[in-house]
């Protein structure tokens, strides 16, 4: 059955993130479901429940309390069941090991988090529209940190 929205999950210990997030996508023109978690455990119970419906892609913090995003990163790569869901690394830090580190793991592509609410929509509509197929097929570390 062919699903009329993307359903997204995002995975930030951080409320004032969580509710910026779900506000873009209330004011973008994009059908999405959008559902938040608030650390990674909660995420990888969420992904591993049978009856959850697996997200198209995950918004990933990197800092987060239980277990980290690198964690469940490496969790969800590792998982066959997952292998269609795009990871985007969504984070304050643009440290270079932590995006070298990211795109060694497997992540889709990297977002630092914007420092305004305009900006955060841009990106998520950028994130949200890529052509995932064409883009995971070219992945080079070129196209994996989103500049904006």
């Amino acid at each position: 059955m062919q699903k009329d929205f993307i359903l997204i999950t995002l995975a930030d210990d951080d409320e004032d993130d969580r509710m910026f997030f779900t506000d873009a996508f209330d004011e973008l023109k994009i059908n999405t479901v959008v559902n938040t978690v608030n650390d990674g455990v909660a995420l990888m119970n969420f992904l591993n429940d049978p009856e959850s419906i697996l997200p198209n892609i995950i918004f990933l913090d990197l800092n987060m309390p239980l277990k980290s995003g690198i964690e469940c990163l490496k969790e969800i790569k590792n998982e066959p069941r997952f292998k269609d869901i795009v990871i985007a690394i969504y984070s304050t830090s643009s440290s270079e090991e932590d995006i070298e580190n990211t795109f060694v793991l497997g992540a889709n592509i990297y977002i630092k988090k914007p420092s305004n609410f305009g900006k955060l929509k841009e990106v998520l509509s950028e994130v949200v529209t890529l052509n995932w197929q064409y883009i995971t097929s070219g992945l080079n570390k070129d196209n994996f940190l989103l500049r904006m």
